[in-house]
């Protein structure tokens, strides 16, 4: 039992699937009375696991803007939330107007999540996105004036053709809008999505690897120099304006994961997973429980934590997994710069955010059992 936890709510439908998406979300079939109420189920179902309070609910997606707000409010009221829990809906531009953005401040949104990802008229165009660069705008204006405790905006960047000066305009306007919280992503190819037939067809060209280094150099520079921390490998935020939900999880924290394919992660170390096909999730809400071997779990917590800037508790790993880091791998990183070790702690250097996940993959694939 923990009362320490979050709740993730999985909204799956868009106006349109981007073709770089490889989330579980629908074009069409949106049906949200149904939604809540196998929400409820799944809940009842996963309660038992959980005591206390959840100290954030996030409504992720998909487009969960999209949704009535009347719904959204109902779920809010009757979840178990603390007094001061973050609850935070993902917001797309064109999605909502300023009245919808009112009426979720009414129901008790204290957070937004902003669906930007790029204010370049080109890049947007071949990133398919479902609304245009002066829709995004308007929201920023609208959400600026309307006096959320916190917001986040989300920018993409190494896009097809994307130059380092087009990456530096953008964070330019990013930072004219001021946000509290930024989450930067280098656009990777997901399988079995349209980005990814185009290029194995030579259709989608993506900057190389040097130029990625320097995208992501060139964020960390003046997202830091704007007084933006970086907390984890993708964000930044001002003092006091972190997600919870989200640093919760890349502390090893434990969250109820509901909606069709949603993820979740229960105190006594399993996994959960809701039913990816909307009917088929419907016709039966409850998360389906995937148990961890111990190799997994280490595997887990290495890639969850190590992220952050707090890192990886090496006495957490042995007790809750068993497993320990090989000594000469984790020397070896130390003597190349990549990670610094003290305080029980394993934490990245400052230049290997930038290549975290090589240095995951070596603790991982050097761990020793028992």
């Amino acid at each position: 039992m923990s009362s320490d936890f979050g709740i993730y709510i999985h909204t799956p439908w868009c106006k349109s699937r981007c073709p770089y998406c490889a989330f579980n979300v629908f074009t069409s079939g949106a049906d949200y009375s149904r939604w809540k109420s196998g929400l409820f189920s799944a809940w009842e179902n996963t309660a038992p696991h959980f005591e206390g309070l959840a100290h954030s609910l996030y409504f992720g997606g998909g487009t969960p803007s999209l949704a009535p707000a009347h719904v959204l409010g109902t779920l809010i009221q009757r979840l178990p939330l603390a007094e001061n829990a973050e609850v935070t809906v993902e917001v797309n531009p064109g999605s909502i107007d300023a009245d919808g953005l009112r009426a979720l401040l009414d129901i008790g949104v204290n957070r937004l999540s902003l669906g930007v990802q790029t204010f370049n008229t080109q890049h947007a165009k071949t990133l398919g996105r479902g609304h245009t660069v002066r829709q995004t705008r308007k929201l920023l204006s609208q959400v600026s004036r309307l006096g959320f405790d916190s917001w986040s905006m989300d920018l993409m960047f190494c896009l097809p053709r994307q130059t380092l000066s087009e990456l530096n305009d953008d964070l330019s306007v990013l930072l004219d809008y001021s946000p509290p919280h930024v989450s930067l992503y280098g656009l990777t190819i997901e399988p079995n999505t349209p980005f990814d037939t185009a290029q194995q067809r030579g259709l989608l060209h993506l900057p190389e690897a040097d130029t990625w280094r320097g995208m992501y150099d060139l964020i960390v520079d003046r997202l830091t120099q704007a007084g933006r921390d970086r907390y984890e490998v993708s964000n930044f935020s001002r003092p006091g304006h972190r997600a919870v939900q989200n640093e919760s999880v890349w502390r090893g924290g434990f969250y109820a994961g509901l909606g069709p394919g949603a993820h979740g992660y229960l105190p006594q170390g399993s996994r959960t997973v809701g039913k990816a096909n909307l009917e088929a999730w419907f016709a039966d809400p409850h998360p389906i429980l995937t148990p961890q071997s111990p190799a997994e779990a280490a595997a887990d917590l290495i890639l969850s934590t190590l992220r952050h800037i707090d890192g990886l508790c090496t006495l957490r790993l042995q007790k809750q997994t068993g497993f320990t880091l090989c000594e000469s791998t984790v020397e070896n990183l130390q003597t190349h710069r990549l990670i610094t070790v003290g305080d029980g702690r394993i934490r990245l250097c400052h230049d290997a955010f930038a290549v975290s996940d090589g240095v995951v993959r070596r603790l991982i694939d050097t761990l020793i059992s028992g």
